[in-house]
């Protein structure tokens, strides 16, 4: 994959996480219920994007996520440095 999609109209914000465990939680716990899958991604993206935004802690330690406004998404895709990878998934 080469972008994120855009946001559906009730979701505000994209909320990339710092870490594989954190993204793992999400895929695995929340994600793959129901009949749904759960997809773990790996990407970069150009520190100096990111320098704009905050790093929220939203729960334990290794709860780390940036909260980018949808409005930004296209721009955050730009910044993307190669390739989105799925490295891991899930499906209930």
């Amino acid at each position: 994959m080469k972008s994120f999609p855009p946001r559906l109209y009730w979701q505000p914000i994209f909320y990339p996480v710092l870490n594989e465990e954190y993204a793992t939680q999400i895929a695995r716990d929340w994600n793959a219920r129901d009949g749904h899958s759960g997809y773990v991604t790996r990407f970069r993206v150009a520190k100096a994007f990111l320098d704009h935004y905050e790093v929220h802690r939203v729960g334990g330690t290794l709860h780390l996520e940036y909260w980018i406004p949808s409005e930004d998404l296209d721009e955050f895709n730009r910044q993307l440095v190669g390739p989105i990878e799925v490295i891991s998934e899930f499906h209930s």
